[in-house]
C-alpha cells in the first residue's frame, strides 16, 4: 500500500462532517484571510462611486422607491424578480439613497462571495487552496465590476454559492435536517433575485446524476425531493407574474428590453471568457492568443472533472456550477441572444476557485508550473482590474447638476429616451418631473412604452410626462431643456423651427440644450453659462 500524500490525508479527513467543520474555522483563524477580505473590500470600493448611475441602475432606483406591495407587482413586468428591490427598498430607508450607499448593497455581497468562496474550496481541498482561491476571487475583474452597480448580480453570486455549500454539507452529513432547509431558502432567495438561478439548479442535479453512487444516492433520499418540491412552493406566488411576462415577451422585445444582444457565433464564447477576466472581449488580440487560451481552460476544467477521483468529486460539482450554465446560455442564445456578461458572472465565480486548485495540487509535483500558472491568472485578472479603474467614467451627473443650478420655475425638462431618463430622475433636483420623448415610429404607430420591462415604470404616470411632438408641449414661459445623446442623427428628430437655442453643454456623450420658446425679453434673461462651460470642458 503505497504512502498517502499530504493532499490525499486532506482529502480523507474531508470525508467526516466534523472535519470539514473544524478545517473552515482553522481557515477563519488564518490572518491571511483576514488580508484577502481586506483586498477584496479595497478593489471593490475603491472608485465605486466615480462613473454616474446609468440606466439599469436608475431603473432599481425607480422600482425600489416604490412601496413593497406595488414593487411586487412592478417587477412582474419587469425581466428581473423582486426580491433585490425589496431589500434595496429598505437599505435605502436605513441608509438613504447617496451613490456611496446604494452601491454598498452590492459591494457587500461581493465581499462576501470571496468568504464563501474561500468557505467552499476548504471544503473540498486544502487550506492553502482556499487562501488562494480567495486571492484570485477577490481580484477577479468581473465579480469586481458587479459588486459596484446597483444590481442584482453580486446577491445572486451570494445566494448561489451558499447553496453549493450546503450542498456539500448536506452530501457529507446526509441524516441532517438542517442543510436540506438551509439549501431550500437559498436556493429559493435566488429565484427571487434572478431567473438564471434555475441554471445552477441543473448544474446540482446534473452533478447528482453524473458523480457516482456516492452521490447518486441522494436523488433517491425523500429529502432531496422535498427540498426541490419546497423551492417550487416557496416560488409559487410569484408565479402568475412570470408566466404573464413570458406571455409578453414580444412587448418586451419590441420596447428593447430583451434581444437587443447582439447574435452569438463561434467567438462568442472565447470573446466571453476574456471578458470575464480582462473586460475586452480580446478583439484585437493575434487568432491564436483569442483561441488558445479560453480553449485551454476550458479544456483544462473539463480534464480536472474527468480525473477527480475523490469519493464525492466534490471538484467536479465546481467545474459543472461553472460549465454548465455558460455553455447552456451560450447555446440558448443561437435561438434567443442572452450571452451577456452579467448574466453568466454568478458561474464565473468557479473560475478562479478551480485554479486555486488546480494549482495547489501542482504546487506538491510540479511547482515551477505551478507557480507559472498563478502568475499567469493572476496578470490576466490586473489587466481587467486596470482596465475597469482606468475605464472613462461616466459624468452624467454633472450634466443634471447643471440643469439643477440654472434651472427657472416654470422651465420644463424633456428627456430623449428611458436610456437616459432614469438616471436623470435619480440626480434631478428641480422639483419638475421631466418628461420622457415618445415620438410615432416610423410606421406610425405610437412610441409610448408598454406596460412591460422599463415602461412598467413609466406609464402609470405617462400622459403627464410622455411628449409625442415637441410641439405638443404645453404652453409655458417659454423655457425648455432637451436632454439628449449627441448621436447624429439626433435624438430629438424635429425641433419646432420657432425655438432659438440659447445655449448647450455637453458632458461625454450627453448633452443639455436650452431652447427658448419666446422673444428673449419674455423668456427672461439667459443663463450665464461661462463658468459652466469650463467645468465641463476640461
Amino acid at each position: 500500500m503505497g504512502v498517502l500524500s499530504n493532499n490525499d490525508m486532506g482529502e480523507l479527513r474531508l470525508q467526516l462532517p466534523e472535519s470539514s467543520h473544524n478545517a473552515v474555522a482553522r481557515l477563519v483563524r488564518q490572518p491571511w484571510l483576514w488580508c484577502i477580505l481586506l483586498l477584496a473590500a479595497g478593489v471593490r470600493f475603491y472608485g465605486f462611486t466615480a462613473s454616474a448611475i446609468w440606466c439599469d441602475e436608475g431603473s432599481s432606483l425607480m422600482l425600489s422607491a416604490y412601496p413593497l406591495a406595488e414593487i411586487w407587482s412592478h417587477a412582474s413586468h419587469d425581466v428581473h424578480p423582486p426580491l433585490y428591490f425589496m431589500l434595496l427598498h429598505g437599505w435605502m430607508a436605513m441608509f438613504g439613497d447617496s451613490l456611496a450607499s446604494i452601491r454598498s448593497l452590492s459591494v457587500l455581497p461581493g465581499i462576501a462571495t470571496v468568504m464563501l468562496g474561500m468557505w467552499l474550496v476548504r471544503l473540498v481541498a486544502t487550506q492553502r487552496a482556499a487562501l488562494l482561491a480567495g486571492l484570485l476571487l477577490a481580484l477577479l475583474p468581473t465579480a469586481v465590476r458587479y459588486s459596484q452597480e446597483v444590481r442584482m448580480y453580486a446577491l445572486l453570486g451570494v445566494w448561489l454559492i451558499a447553496a453549493t455549500i450546503a450542498l456539500v454539507y448536506w452530501i457529507k452529513a446526509p441524516h441532517s435536517y438542517r442543510y436540506p432547509l438551509i439549501y431550500t431558502l437559498l436556493m429559493a432567495a435566488a429565484f427571487y433575485t434572478h431567473y438564471f438561478t434555475a441554471f445552477c439548479v441543473i448544474a446540482h442535479w446534473l452533478y447528482l446524476l453524473l458523480c457516482g453512487r456516492a452521490t447518486r444516492w441522494l436523488i433517491k433520499r425523500p429529502a432531496w425531493w422535498l427540498a426541490n418540491v419546497a423551492i417550487v412552493l416557496l416560488f409559487l406566488p410569484w408565479l402568475p407574474g412570470l408566466v404573464d411576462l413570458l406571455q409578453h415577451m414580444a412587448e418586451l422585445k419590441s420596447g428593447g428590453d430583451v434581444g437587443w444582444e447582439p447574435a452569438v457565433d463561434a467567438r462568442s464564447l472565447p470573446a466571453m471568457l476574456w471578458q470575464l477576466l480582462t473586460q475586452d472581449e480580446g478583439d484585437s488580440l493575434p487568432w491564436p492568443l483569442f483561441w488558445l487560451p479560453p480553449l485551454a481552460l476550458l479544456g483544462s476544467m473539463v480534464w480536472m472533472a474527468l480525473r477527480d477521483a475523490t469519493p464525492h468529486k466534490f471538484t467536479s460539482l465546481i467545474v459543472i456550477y461553472t460549465l454548465l450554465p455558460i455553455l447552456a446560455i451560450y447555446a440558448v442564445s443561437f435561438a434567443s441572444p442572452l450571452f451577456i456578461e452579467r448574466y453568466v458572472m454568478f458561474a464565473a465565480l468557479g473560475l478562479p476557485l478551480l485554479v486555486a486548485i488546480a494549482v495547489d495540487r501542482l504546487l506538491t509535483h510540479k511547482r515551477a508550473l505551478a507557480i507559472a500558472i498563478l502568475a499567469l491568472f493572476i496578470g490576466t485578472e490586473a489587466v481587467g482590474l486596470r482596465s475597469n479603474f482606468s475605464s472613462d467614467a461616466d459624468h452624467f451627473d454633472r450634466l443634471v447638476e447643471h440643469v439643477n443650478q440654472q434651472f427657472k420655475p416654470g422651465d420644463r425638462i424633456v428627456v430623449s429616451d428611458l436610456f437616459w431618463y432614469f438616471s436623470f430622475v435619480y440626480y434631478n433636483k428641480t422639483g419638475f418631473e421631466p418628461m420622457l420623448y415618445t415620438p410615432p415610429l416610423e410606421d406610425g404607430t405610437s412610441g409610448r412604452p408598454n406596460d412591460y420591462g422599463f415602461g412598467t415604470l413609466v406609464n402609470g404616470h405617462g400622459q403627464t410626462i410622455y411628449v409625442d411632438r415637441l410641439s405638443d408641449l404645453p404652453p409655458g414661459p417659454g423655457r425648455v431643456w432637451l436632454i439628449s445623446s449627441k448621436v447624429q442623427p439626433d435624438d430629438f428628430s424635429s425641433i419646432p423651427v420657432a425655438w432659438h437655442k440659447a445655449r448647450d453643454l455637453s458632458v461625454d456623450d450627453t448633452q443639455a440644450r436650452l431652447y427658448l420658446t419666446c422673444p428673449g425679453a419674455e423668456c427672461g434673461a439667459e443663463p450665464e453659462w461661462s463658468q459652466l462651460d469650463a467645468k465641463a470642458h476640461p
